[in-house]
């Protein structure tokens, strides 16, 4: 028998370098072969990678020209805000039935829930009559401006995944943000700053992480820049002690002819981003410090926003939104996080953490839509506002045991969402869930055929935005997924008649 020293002996010597190539070849002409195919490959958009944030024409004329996405991180509850379900109250403190469990997964509930009626009574408001719960004090008085969705269903109950398929059309990491894909399509209006800037609130990101603002396969240079709205927007953006802008220049002038020279030997498009983002960076140091400043709105304004400068809050972001949007940029991500109301403590809770969770946001909404009405904005301004799932029409349970506060658990069956401005079909209410507000049965739409309609409110056709990873056109609609339609009855009569394609 062979001792372990011999074993390892014999490995080391059939590792030659003439084994190596002999066994390696079969792998190498794979390789070769990948990159003489993806060198054929072409994006659907014309890019110049020098200058790659230059405004670029949709495919046909759009509506919106930019986006303001408000994500309530951790899914609000649409029972207790806008899906207004009488018949759940005759239901409540009842045994769930058994058809709601069957063959469903739940992301806590154990055993057999108790159905849990509307916690809060509803109200019809506005011209349109848009059923809202009163937790809403401000928002009616934009009723007639939002177009309420009720029938969003989606195939995650857990938030990461969840959220990565509400902003990149897949539950795993990897793909392009929304709002990558928006910039990737029409580059940005304002050289000075990014094309897609990010605001967070409520003390913590999302569950997903970074990851939903990213750019994905796409080049970095069209991934979200998280932004802060006290100090600095960006950490280290001003030059350091002792530099001056004129020695800063100097140095980006040497990089950019080093990054160039490396383009041109090894052809990384990655670079060209990298040299970029510098030149970006650069120019941001006055630029964004200017926007940023909310000092300079009028006392009205931030009283109406209830935003106060120096702070780190939702409404202070819903400001820097207008701000934002009025100076050019075109994607602006608002996270909001703490709307995950299970009923574990009072701030989880529907009866007293969700009531907080509408008070700190119920106004700005409410100012930021009233204030882009006023300035003539929200016409080609695309609002939306929602969480990543519903909540279900039981009481959470765990272990069997009801919680402590009256809470929901997660719900990919029903929720909703609403959207304003941008060519949407404002004062409407569209689709509808049974009667206990547990799935969605009159016009359904899914994840991808929402991202379908908002791609068309842009100016473009869902399959034909695309991107060529390895041999594959990828878009945001996810190609192993056919079937994604833009739902012409969200859209103003004047997207309604549109002659663009409507599905695969």
């Amino acid at each position: 028998m062979k001792t372990h020293e011999q074993m390892l002996r014999q490995i080391l010597h059939q590792e030659t370098r003439r084994h190596f190539l002999r066994q390696g070849s079969l792998a190498l002409g794979s390789i070769w072969l990948a990159s003489q195919a993806r060198a054929g490959e072409q994006p659907a958009v014309a890019l110049d990678l020098a200058h790659p944030m230059r405004p670029r024409a949709p495919l046909f004329a759009p509506r919106a020209r930019r986006v303001i996405y408000l994500h309530m991180a951790g899914s609000p509850s649409q029972l207790e805000l806008f899906d207004y379900k009488p018949e759940l109250a005759r239901f409540d403190g009842k045994d769930c039935p058994a058809s709601f469990l069957e063959g469903k997964t739940f992301a806590f509930i154990q055993g057999i829930p108790k159905m849990l009626g509307p916690v809060y009574p509803f109200q019809q408001q506005g011209q349109s009559g848009t059923w809202m719960s009163d937790r809403w004090k401000y928002l009616p008085e934009v009723a007639d401006e939002l177009c309420v969705v009720k029938s969003l269903t989606t195939d995650q109950f857990n938030h990461g995944p969840a959220q990565l398929m509400m902003h990149s059309g897949s539950a795993n990491a990897g793909a392009p943000s929304f709002g990558a894909w928006t910039t990737y399509g029409l580059g940005s209006e304002n050289d000075n700053l990014p094309g897609f800037i990010v605001l967070n609130s409520g003390g913590k990101n999302p569950d997903a992480g970074k990851s939903v603002w990213g750019a994905g396969y796409l080049p970095s240079v069209f991934q979200g820049v998280q932004c802060r709205t006290r100090g600095e927007p960006v950490l280290f953006l001003s030059n350091p002690k002792g530099i001056s802008s004129q020695l800063r220049r100097k140095t980006l002038d040497a990089l950019a002819e080093i990054n160039h020279q490396t383009a041109s030997e090894i052809g990384d498009p990655e670079t060209l981003s990298r040299i970029a983002q510098y030149e970006l960076a650069f120019r941001m140091q006055t630029s964004a410090a200017e926007v940023f400043d909310i000092s300079k709105e009028t006392p009205g304004t931030l009283e109406a926003y209830g935003a106060a400068p120096g702070q780190e809050s939702f409404a202070n972001n819903c400001l820097l939104a207008r701000r934002l949007a009025e100076n050019g940029v075109r994607f602006i991500q608002l996270f909001d996080w703490g709307w995950d109301h299970h009923g574990a403590s009072e701030p989880e809770s529907l009866s007293v953490g969700l009531t907080n969770k509408v008070n700190a946001v119920d106004r700005p909404i409410t100012a930021l839509i009233k204030d882009l009405r006023q300035r003539g904005l929200l016409e080609d301004t695309l609002i939306l506002w929602g969480g990543e799932f519903g909540r279900t029409p039981m009481q959470e349970n765990r272990n069997g045991l009801p919680m402590a506060f009256p809470g929901r658990d997660h719900n990919p069956g029903a929720f909703t969402m609403w959207m304003a401005g941008g060519g949407v079909r404002a004062g409407t209410s569209f689709g509808e869930t049974d009667d206990l507000g547990y799935q969605a049965v009159i016009d359904k739409i899914s994840v991808h055929d929402l991202h379908a309609t908002l791609l068309h409110l842009l100016g473009f056709d869902h399959l034909r935005l695309t991107y060529p990873v390895s041999g594959v056109p990828q878009r945001l609609t996810n190609v192993t997924k056919p079937g994604s339609q833009v739902v012409s009855k969200l859209l103003d009569s004047v997207n309604g008649t549109s002659s663009e394609p409507r599905q695969t």
